[in-house]
């Protein structure tokens, strides 16, 4: 084993070890994967302060820390942990079809196409075209992800078992939940514009009008270009900085209907919440097909 491979399995088990994921086809993607050949020719920069790496020895961005991809335009990698956290929760299995959804330059790509193997297929979209032709050139020794440069929030989908974002928005577009297969799952940040959200895991309950949502952790992440909703991301905004934890109250339900807040009444029984806490209704792009309820207790 070379030098940098022996990093790669250090980084790994570290990275699941603070997601606090036991999938030991996670832990194998991410030692596989060379986070190194993803990242813009050196110096690296890590993005909490935008700070350059001290050489271009490959060794120092094996690290659980967010890497600059594109300095000059302030986009960052994203955290592996955080990532491992959510590909443990949606669990992607051999022969998925994915959509991924801000690709970057393909490393998250490439860790989905390992843990669905040479059966799956990987579909990706990224705006940037040069980052996009970077995804290309990098995920060339995983012919089964290709990559499209464009927008996922307006492209034509096709059916997915799983739907990967890594960029917010303040509500999924209703083509994401009609692209899912049943028992399919939605991954995707809800974030005001700027500033801190979540990350939140939408299942696919098996009708073709009911889905789950589940929250899993905080999380900032750059915008989703073309789904901004400015009344919407300030709610949020408003939800967010309450500093409470943000769980799952209600199953989502078919047939909501719009509110006067623009967005979803819920449909089915009312489960009520502990502390009678504010609730940020999401989703209200998704009709008639459901409502997914967020209440902050």
């Amino acid at each position: 084993m070379d030098r940098i491979t022996d990093f790669r399995h250090v980084f790994a088990q570290v990275v699941v070890a603070r997601a606090s994921c036991r999938d030991p086809s996670i832990r194998e993607a991410f030692a596989r994967v060379p986070r190194h050949e993803f990242l813009a020719p050196e110096p690296w920069y890590f993005n909490e302060h935008w700070d350059a790496t001290p050489s271009d020895d490959p060794a120092l961005v094996y690290q659980d820390v967010g890497m600059g991809l594109a300095p000059e335009l302030g986009i960052p990698t994203g955290l592996p942990s955080l990532h491992a956290r959510c590909l443990a929760a949606c669990a992607p299995r051999v022969g998925d079809r994915v959509v991924h959804i801000g690709a970057g330059s393909g490393y998250y790509t490439a860790i989905l196409a390992e843990l669905v193997g040479e059966a799956g297929r990987v579909n990706a979209f990224e705006i940037d075209a040069d980052l996009a032709a970077k995804a290309r050139e990098n995920l060339r020794r995983w012919p089964w992800a290709h990559v499209e440069p464009a927008s996922g929030a307006h492209a034509t989908l096709g059916d997915a078992d799983l739907i990967y974002v890594n960029a917010g928005v303040q509500q999924p577009p209703l083509a994401w939940l009609d692209a899912l297969r049943p028992r399919g799952r939605l991954v995707f940040p809800l974030t005001p514009g700027e500033g801190e959200g979540g990350m939140l895991l939408v299942r696919h309950v098996g009708s073709t009008q009911v889905f789950s949502a589940e929250f899993l952790c905080r999380a900032r992440f750059i915008r989703c270009v073309g789904t901004e909703d400015e009344e919407t991301g300030r709610r949020l905004a408003e939800a967010f900085a309450s500093g409470n934890h943000c769980t799952p109250r209600h199953r989502t339900g078919a047939h909501g209907s719009p509110d006067a807040g623009g967005g979803y009444q819920q449909a089915g029984p009312s489960e009520p919440s502990n502390r009678g806490a504010a609730q940020s209704r999401i989703g209200s792009t998704m009709g008639t097909r459901a409502v997914v309820r967020c209440a902050l207790l």
